[in-house]
């Protein structure tokens, strides 16, 4: 199955590839969000999850990124689906985020994880999610795995 490509690019802006994973993460009848803070003001709703560094492997990066972003230890297995989008961070950087989409298994909440102080983790609703989620490769990501757990 061909990767989908959300986000718009911006004509003569180069967006270098960069390799992501995302988490979703359910209790209680709700998943995990993150509200980042912007520079400028404001905030956006994301799936828990970043950037790889430099040797990660995507699983890695799933389980580290829900500690610090969220405060939440998770077990991954294999991602449940690829999504790419098109990004431009408050800093002006453009990527094309190329994403890899875990289940993640909550085993606990850790405060002492948590690193990144624009991040407060939220616990909503998917449906909410889905339309509040700011890319929409993350809300792609919750729809479908709506359609998993629904069977």
């Amino acid at each position: 199955m061909a990767v989908p490509q959300f986000g718009v690019a911006e004509p003569g802006r180069a967006y270098p590839d960069r390799p992501a994973a995302f988490v979703i993460v359910a209790r209680a009848g709700k998943i995990a969000v993150v509200r980042v803070a912007r520079r400028k003001g404001g905030w956006r709703l994301d799936l828990p999850g970043g950037g790889l560094e430099p040797g990660e492997a995507p699983a890695q990066a799933a389980v580290r990124e829900c500690g610090e972003e969220a405060g939440l230890r998770v077990a991954v297995a294999e991602p449940f689906l690829h999504a790419d989008h098109f990004f431009v961070n408050d800093e002006g950087q453009s990527h094309n985020t190329r994403g890899s989409f875990f289940l993640g298994r909550l085993l606990s909440e850790d405060p002492a994880l948590k690193i990144e102080d624009d991040h407060t983790l939220v616990w909503m609703e998917a449906h909410e999610a889905l339309r509040t989620l700011d890319r929409d490769a993350h809300a792609w990501a919750v729809a479908a795995w709506l359609r998993r757990v629904k069977r």
